[in-house]
């Protein structure tokens, strides 16, 4: 009957027409316990009397599940009006009002890094590809309007079609459904743009495109915390972000950059993975270029879940380059396991 499990309980409440739980968006305000009675408090920032008595119900019928508690207190606090829309969790003028979700895919997650270097892509790639081979509908959307790289890495270049319904539908390869500024670019044409036209554009990616039914949509983000990030964020409800670091330092000082984003816009952090994580020679002598072990001590240390290490594999560099991922042209090869068991344990993550 501690205060953790009333936790975990209330985070099986979802918020009204969102996949993202109470808890996530910062609505669970207090809780206290004691001798089998259960008090939660919960703040909107909306007046919606509709989603506060749908919430109360949702919430106490979660806390009672929770052994040894018998009686649930819920209070659900709302401002007194609320003349603008407003996000779940948001106070004050609110940059999610236009934040919605995407009829038929169920989970989106956000694949991201600190800063460039570190594989992020490449772990994009191959775990979509791994998820697909699992049995899963998946998409792939190629978020780094300025540099795009899945293009190269899936092997594709076809520009979408247009549907009757006037939404552009998304190639395919490998079973992979894939968006990216890639495909609607002429050779090296280069991308010099405002962040508005950034905001717009991958507003566009989601809403004007046809990704039909989907299991899973991985967003590969640019590096960093600019004006992508914030806009992904802004467009729909995230699932979770998964951060890819490489061992050292240098690395991980940004990656504790990208979790606080995320944090600060109530994302739940799905997990690290370290990439680049060491090197096993010929001969069989193992090198750890970049250090190794620190992208599990940062999982520690913020108390979110380590998703796995990958080694550096040549032929995960070829694979990319050629535009076959290792997990589609390798799959039984160590270098293509080694996505499989980060990708079930990214489902595993999803599902708890």
């Amino acid at each position: 009957m501690s205060h953790d499990a009333i936790i975990n309980a209330l985070k099986s409440v979802k918020y009204p027409g969102y996949s993202r739980d109470i808890v996530s968006f910062g609505l669970v305000k207090n809780v206290a316990v004691n001798n089998g009675a259960a008090s939660v408090s919960i703040e909107l920032s909306v007046a919606n009397p509709e989603v506060a008595q749908q919430l109360k119900s949702d919430a106490e019928t979660a806390i009672k599940s929770v052994p040894g508690i018998k009686l649930a207190h819920i209070e659900v606090k709302m401002p007194a009006s609320s003349a603008r829309a407003t996000a779940p969790g948001a106070s004050g003028p609110d940059p999610w009002a236009q934040q919605n979700k995407v009829p038929g895919i169920a989970r989106i997650i956000a694949v991201a890094s600190g800063k460039g270097g570190v594989g992020k892509s490449t772990c994009s790639v191959n775990l979509a590809c791994a998820l697909k081979r699992m049995g899963r509908e998946v998409g792939l959307l190629d978020c780094d309007i300025y540099g795009p790289s899945i293009p190269l890495m899936m092997g594709i270049r076809q520009r979408p079609t247009i549907s009757p319904e006037q939404k552009m539908v998304p190639p395919a390869n490998y079973g992979v459904k894939l968006m990216s500024m890639g495909f609607l670019l002429d050779g090296d044409q280069p991308v010099i743009w405002r962040g508005p036209m950034i905001m717009k554009t991958v507003q566009q990616f989601f809403h004007s495109v046809d990704w039909g039914r989907l299991d899973y949509l991985l967003v590969d983000l640019p590096p960093g915390t600019g004006d992508a990030q914030l806009s992904l964020c802004q467009t729909v409800p995230l699932d979770g972000g998964v951060i890819v670091t490489t061992p050292q330092e240098a690395s991980l000082g940004v990656v504790r950059k990208g979790i606080g984003m995320f944090e600060k816009v109530n994302v739940p952090i799905l997990g690290i993975i370290e990439n680049m994580s060491y090197f096993t020679t010929p001969t069989g002598e193992r090198v750890e270029i970049f250090g190794h072990g620190g992208g599990r001590t940062e999982a520690t240390r913020k108390n979110v879940p380590f998703l796995g290490e990958m080694p550096i594999f040549t032929e995960i560099r070829l694979a990319g380059d050629q535009g076959q991922p290792v997990v589609v042209s390798e799959p039984q090869s160590p270098a293509a396991q080694g996505f499989m068991e980060i990708a079930e344990a990214l489902e595993a993550r999803l599902k708890s």
